[in-house]
């Protein structure tokens, strides 16, 4: 089956599912019209790989963490690279401006993060309107999405929303707690931890449909039909976002005090006027999960100026790891110094010991 007719049998589906309603009755025939619709957008990709079509731009991954903004034509993304990074991206007040990918650098905490502005999208981006599908591509290797809106377009939130979904990217939620085992024969047989909301019979027809006939399947947190499809296909990315509001010196206090309540985690800035940019930047940090591990050698005093960059819940062995590949084999123990540590200078010898922001770390090995 080629890529029209795919694309064709997809739009018939989708009428097909907007016009049913979901209750028990229809859970089963919603969860088979859901997967055959996920299985032919995931053929029409293969196809369009095996023929040569490669998306996307080529983007060279530097610093600690790789931050995108997407967002529609003309909402500020170039002025506020240029606000906050070292960046110079070309500013102009039509559409289109920006026609590639513009890197900048943000320094902040002493982390070094890369922020790349990308070509504006438009509705239908998912399906190559405009250059969506190479732009959306890009944030497939991010660390983090930020949305910018103009404060007089917020509908567009939801039009981004869908377009980041269609391409894969999980925005803001974390993979579900599934694992799925083929085996030869013994049919479907489910194992879960949790109240499953959906039965088993759908449950069989949904892998049935990816041609999973023999699994053994343990569920440990609350699904549905759509986060089963994205267990069983594995290439979903979990991302983390923040929405950001710009222009608000464009509006009135009381229509920015009426958006605040819609989008209350949002951060509001005009990129024109530099406000609130330091807002953004630790908003970005505490998305990025970072943690700040200040280096100490004995006898020295630690480095206070290049921390080494980790996230919440890394390890002594994560550090080893990221320092030198030979350091977790020839770890004899640590010292620490900050949060994470009892008293000053805690002698540890457990390389899964957690390390917490602005702790020092003196590692001695073989």
């Amino acid at each position: 089956m080629g890529i029209d007719s795919n694309s064709e049998k997809i739009k018939e589906l989708e009428e097909e599912l907007s016009k049913t309603k979901y209750n028990k009755k229809t859970q089963h025939h919603i969860g088979k019209i859901k997967a055959k619709i996920a299985r032919l957008k995931e053929d029409i990709i293969t196809t369009k790989k095996g023929k040569g079509k490669h998306e996307g731009y080529s983007v060279r991954k530097t610093g600690d963490a790789t931050v995108i903004m997407v967002g529609f034509p003309s909402v500020g993304k170039s002025t506020l690279l240029n606000s906050f990074t070292n960046a110079e991206s070309k500013v102009a007040a039509y559409e289109f401006t920006t026609l590639d990918v513009i890197p900048g650098l943000l320094e902040h905490k002493q982390a070094k993060i890369q922020v790349l502005d990308v070509p504006g999208i438009v509705e239908g981006a998912a399906d190559g309107t405009g250059r969506g599908k190479e732009v959306l591509a890009v944030v497939q290797s991010a660390d983090l999405v930020l949305i910018v809106l103009d404060i007089n377009k917020l509908d567009h939130y939801e039009i981004i929303k869908k377009e980041l979904y269609d391409v894969r990217i999980r925005l803001d939620k974390k993979r579900p707690d599934v694992k799925i085992t083929k085996k030869p024969k013994g049919g479907v047989s489910i194992g879960s931890t949790v109240p499953l909301s959906i039965n088993k019979k759908t449950f069989e027809a949904i892998l049935n449909e990816f041609k999973i006939a023999n699994a053994d399947v343990l569920i440990r947190s609350k699904i549905n039909e759509d986060q089963i499809i994205d267990c069983i296909e594995e290439n979903r990315k979990y991302i983390n976002g923040v929405v950001i509001i710009n222009k608000i010196d464009t509006v009135s206090l009381e229509k920015l005090e009426e958006v605040k309540k819609k989008f209350p985690e949002a951060v509001y800035i005009s990129a024109q006027k530099r406000l609130n940019l330091k807002d953004l930047k630790d908003k970005i940090f505490g998305k990025l999960e970072f943690i700040r591990i200040y280096l100490k050698e004995p006898t020295k005093p630690a480095d206070m100026d290049e921390p080494m960059i980790m996230t919440y819940n890394s390890t002594i062995k994560d550090l080893c790891e990221k320092l030198h590949r030979d350091f977790v084999t020839k770890f004899k123990f640590a010292r620490v110094w900050g949060k994470s540590a009892k008293f000053d200078g805690q002698k540890k010898i457990n390389l899964d010991s957690e390390i917490m922001d602005k702790d020092i770390v003196e590692l001695h090995i073989d």
